[in-house]
């Protein structure tokens, strides 16, 4: 059987622990969620070289399980992947850009050398998340 890929995994992670996510507290320790504050910060993000994924959403009660499920994503995939959390009405420049009117939503975003490499690499993929109250 064939292993893998990373970003797989990762997906498999995000969709089931959206999917199964109890609300048990789990000790995860510091925060690895990184709060959007520049498109420069952003940038320089994706030029280290790790894949980012980009929440936009608004602060609100029902996007508390969404902060969960990054948290643990965060801290399930450090250092490889970097999750960034873009709160849409302080920035809304940036999440307009995204030609999305639906939130929260989650974009994966790849360096730039990766994708000049060669690699089968997408620029950009959407993930649509459910929100369940």
């Amino acid at each position: 059987m064939e292993e893998k890929s990373f970003l797989d995994r990762m997906l498999g992670h995000l969709r089931g622990t959206c999917k199964y996510y109890t609300g048990y507290p789990k000790d995860l320790g510091p925060s690895r969620v990184i709060h959007f504050t520049s498109e420069r910060e952003f940038v320089q993000l994706l030029h280290q070289g790790y894949p980012v994924v980009v929440a936009f959403t608004i602060r609100g009660n029902y996007t508390k399980h969404l902060d969960r499920v990054l948290e643990e994503a965060a801290a399930e995939f450090y250092p490889h992947v970097k999750v960034l959390r873009v709160e849409c009405p302080k920035y809304p420049g940036f999440c307009i850009t995204r030609q999305r009117k639906e939130y929260p939503f989650i974009e994966i975003f790849h360096s730039p050398e990766q994708v000049s490499l060669g690699k089968l690499v997408l620029s950009a993929c959407s993930i649509d998340i459910a929100i369940q109250s």
